[in-house]
């Protein structure tokens, strides 16, 4: 019996998820991905599911790899440059096979509303070799998640989900269908492809590859890809991937005048494409993120020179996401609707820390004591705590990835720069944080760790921290940091003449210290 929800597109991958047979999900908040895992939770107890964050992606796809290994279907959830930490298991697993269903839902984030790139990872997905999909709308999200799983038991592979802010964060009526059970557990009993020795990995890669004929057999006839001919005007062909069906077909107000190809999964389907080629002059590629099937067509299907048109030749820009009026543009036509003005001349503001929060006070305290110096190294990380680059602070001057502030703060360390100082939330301490403060606290560098510790990934919407309070300084000591120099403020005013002393104090100290700023994030409180 179908019903109608309205569902976010990443509430949509969550059901869509329950109603294959889910048994567990796993995965690291992080915009645009977090509600997936946060839909499910909401209904772990009602559909029996495992449903508990994972310190870091890299550990949840990992747990998510051990429940398929037992035979029941998981899903992972996390952004795209989550990505890069769970590649290592990711590329592997594509060897190992998927057990019992393995899905991979990852979000990316053209423009860059909340990442430090736009990576695209299609490109992951052709990097494994294993089937992606990309969805169009809320619908797909949910269709394609459910068939996700059933290509994913067929092939005995991992499969990937791709999706986009836009899509992620809109809502729309999705029609559902009655949910299947979960599976039976049965453990795997085929040792060889799951213990990946090389006379193991050797087979088990001849054996994905001899499945790639059979996934473009499947990504060239499956429901989700949409041939259209009849456009009557032959001098121009599009290929829309995903969302950006969405914006062609309202640039062109619902009825497209050229023959057009809808892609929503992967292995590029090389027969349609060759069809699509072959009944117009030049072909128009829509895609969000890289140019990845602009790249291949080019490579390999063209051979009219300039018949590929799109981010490679200009006619669409390379960096931030399409939109309706963009893809007008490139067909040469108005907007399809009024479009609103920007409004000019006004100043600029950027994000700014909560009114009260505990890393304000912090780097009032480190701005006081950086002072006396005439230069010094602030190292930072990913949490609300990279706000502080911001005026009125100035303080951060580094942010690349999940735990690089201490690690970049031990290489300039070496170098020679003093003071040096780095700042890394707890979340962010538990995610990636504990291994370089090992390497630091093995040759006691002379540097200075501010773990700001608030109690909760605040970043993301206050999910539960893995390392805070009394837990983390007992893992600091275990890391090999000296006692006395592990010291605990407390960020308040009211403190502020008493933390400038115990942060010069540390400085002065010619080794390693980790100093904690700890108090609760205003959020808790207030729900407190």
């Amino acid at each position: 019996m179908s019903r109608k929800e309205l569902l976010l597109g990443d509430d949509a991958v969550g059901l869509g998820a329950l109603h294959a047979g889910l048994s567990g999900v796993y995965g690291y908040p992080g915009t645009p991905s977090t509600e997936i895992f946060e839909f499910i939770e909401s209904r772990a107890k009602e559909y029996r599911v495992h449903a508990v964050w994972s310190s870091n992606e890299k550990v949840a796809y990992e747990e998510a790899l051990g429940m398929s290994f037992a035979g029941k279907r998981t899903l992972v959830t996390m952004k795209h440059v989550g990505l890069n930490v769970a590649a290592d298991a990711f590329m592997n697993s594509a060897l190992t096979g998927a057990g019992g269903g393995l899905v991979l839902a990852v979000a990316d984030d053209p423009g860059m509303h909340s990442s430090q790139n736009e990576q695209d990872s299609r490109v992951y997905g052709a990097f494994a070799q294993v089937p992606v999909f990309e969805p169009q709308n809320q619908q797909e999200c949910y269709d394609m998640t459910r068939e996700a799983f059933e290509v994913s038991d067929r092939f005995d592979v991992p499969v990937m989900i791709r999706l986009l802010t836009r899509l992620s964060h809109s809502r729309a009526a999705v029609e559902t269908r009655e949910p299947a059970p979960q599976k039976s557990l049965a453990v795997t009993t085929n040792k060889s492809a799951w213990t990946l020795l090389p006379s193991n990995a050797r087979a088990q890669y001849a054996a994905l590859v001899e499945k790639q004929p059979a996934f473009l057999k499947w990504s060239e006839g499956n429901a989700f890809q949409e041939l259209n001919l009849d456009g009557g005007d032959k001098s121009l062909g599009v290929i829309a991937a995903g969302i950006a069906a969405n914006y062609f077909l309202e640039a062109v107000d619902g009825e497209s005048p050229y023959p057009y190809l809808k892609i929503g999964t992967y292995p590029i389907p090389v027969a349609l494409v060759k069809e699509l080629m072959r009944s117009v002059e030049k072909v128009l590629v829509l895609e969000d993120g890289y140019p990845v099937i602009e790249q291949a067509i080019r490579g390999v299907l063209d051979e009219r020179g300039d018949a590929i048109l799109g981010k490679l030749d200009g006619i669409l820009n390379r960096t931030g996401e399409l939109n309706p009026d963009i893809v007008a543009a490139a067909l040469g036509r108005a907007p399809s609707g009024e479009t609103l003005a920007p409004l000019e001349d006004l100043p600029m503001r950027p994000p700014q820390l909560c009114p009260g929060c505990s890393h304000a006070d912090t780097f009032r305290a480190m701005n006081e004591v950086l002072e006396d110096f005439e230069q010094s190294v602030v190292t930072s990380d990913i949490g609300c705590y990279t706000l502080g680059f911001y005026p009125p602070y100035g303080t951060i001057q580094t942010c690349v990835d999940m735990g690089a502030s201490i690690s970049m703060a031990s290489g300039a360390a070496h170098a020679g720069a003093f003071p040096v100082l780095c700042v890394i939330g707890d979340s962010t301490f538990a995610h990636s944080g504990m291994g370089p403060l090992l390497g630091a606290a093995r040759v006691n560098t002379n540097m200075n760790v501010f773990i700001v510790d608030n109690g909760t990934v605040a970043m993301t919407g206050t999910q539960e921290s893995m390392v805070t309070g009394e837990t983390m300084d007992r893992l600091i000591k275990g890391l090999g940091v000296p006692e006395e120099h592990i010291r605990v403020l407390n960020p308040l005013p009211r403190f502020h003449d008493e933390n400038v002393k115990a942060i010069k104090e540390e400085i002065a100290y010619k080794g390693l210290s980790v100093i904690i700023p700890r108090r609760p994030c205003i959020h808790i409180k207030r729900r407190a």
